[in-house]
């Protein structure tokens, strides 16, 4: 089967499931039930589960009798995924127009430190030819 990516191909439980990864790091089954809004039983937690490592999305590591299971790529390559998916699906491949709509939210107030750090990472980026 071919590995699926994060931004296609899931329900809205494999999602949620996903997020409840990505943003503890790693979770046991009971982990997962305990975040997900209107939790399902915990067998239709483990399918959900089983499903995403058919999937290739996450993989697991036993500790004593439980499993405990964590996204198989990182969060900052999720991130980037995600953020590619977001600006060729939204704003047609331009990361000028995607930045500017993140510039235009009501709560993207940037103190001085923060435009200074954003400055040097389009430097950084220019320079590395991207």
């Amino acid at each position: 089967m071919p590995k699926a990516r994060v931004d296609e191909a899931l329900t809205r439980r494999e999602r949620q499931v996903m997020d409840i990864l990505f943003r503890r790091g790693e979770a046991t089954v009971a982990e997962v039930m305990a975040e997900l809004p209107d939790p399902p039983t915990y067998s239709a937690v483990r399918s959900i589960l089983r499903i995403l490592g058919e999937k290739e999305l996450i993989t697991f590591k036993e500790d004593g009798p439980r499993y405990v299971y964590l996204p198989s790529k990182s969060t900052v390559r999720a991130q980037e995924d995600a953020l590619k998916h977001v600006v060729h699906t939204f704003f047609d491949g331009s990361t000028e127009q995607a930045v500017t709509a993140l510039l235009r939210l009501s709560d993207a107030e940037l103190s001085d430190v923060e435009i200074q750090h954003l400055r040097e990472s389009i430097r950084k980026a220019r320079s590395s030819g991207r």
